[in-house]
């Protein structure tokens, strides 16, 4: 990834950047950078919106009716969305959030929530998600903010595989593995679009792993020879699938 300027507040804005426009912050981003940062007019502030690349911006509105910006020079170009796919089933909130940051952070393009048989929370808020995946996109440099999905049962995700990702292989992180690395496996693979599946703190139970195995588009990864927490997993496939088959390698 290109370098930035760490030193510079970043913020996500819904808005059209252009050089010379004005971008108005909504009240939340606006106390952010006048009450908590303390910025003033002519201070600069790093804009990125997804489409247009990151620029820099100067502070030019700073009062009781909120802040206001323009953009001025673009810092760097904006790069492709990441393509990795990563299912998970859910977790509660403050575990989800972590999860959800980790994801971001290690490149995930899409996050989606599966419900499997022993998922503990059946339903997200999927604004939370995308507010704690914009969060940490604003924290690491991200220009890409995740596609966050709306939850949905394992059994009808895998019915609309070949249908919805043609072509896209599943990479089924299974506790119940023989071996205990999984880089030999993900070494023999062909490159091509991936998505990663964690499971529930219980589990896969048997019929899902089973099914799991018999499906031609899935393919089986083992984690370490000890039991993660799922938020954990998600950090050590996310990293071991990166190092061998995506923008790490």
């Amino acid at each position: 990834m290109p370098s930035y300027d760490f030193r510079l507040p970043r913020l996500h804005v819904t808005a059209d950047i252009a050089a010379d426009t004005i971008v108005t912050l909504d009240k939340a981003q606006s106390h952010y950078l006048t009450g908590v940062l303390r910025l003033g007019e002519g201070d600069s502030v790093l804009l990125f919106n997804g489409r247009e690349g990151e620029w820099r911006a100067r502070l030019v509105r700073a009062d009781r009716k909120g802040a206001a910006l323009t953009p001025e020079e673009r810092t760097r170009p904006q790069p492709p969305a990441p393509d990795l796919h990563y299912l998970f089933a859910p977790l509660k909130h403050a575990r989800l959030d972590y999860m959800v940051q980790k994801a971001v952070e290690m490149g995930a393009g899409v996050l989606r929530p599966v419900v499997t048989a022993h998922t503990q929370v059946a339903r997200v808020n999927r604004d939370r998600m995308a507010a704690n995946a914009i969060e940490a996109a604003e924290q690491c440099g991200i220009l890409a903010v995740p596609r966050v999905e709306a939850e949905a049962p394992l059994a009808k995700v895998l019915d609309a595989w070949d249908a919805e990702t043609p072509g896209r292989r599943l990479l089924f992180c299974d506790e119940g593995a023989a071996t205990t690395n999984p880089l030999p496996t993900l070494q023999a693979l062909p490159r091509g679009p991936i998505a990663v599946l964690i499971g529930p703190e219980g589990g896969f139970s048997e019929a899902e792993r089973k099914r799991l195995q018999d499906l031609a588009f899935v393919t089986a990864i083992p984690l370490g020879p000890r039991i993660l927490r799922a938020d954990t997993a998600a950090v050590a496939a996310l990293a071991v699938v990166q190092a061998a088959l995506g923008d790490w390698s």
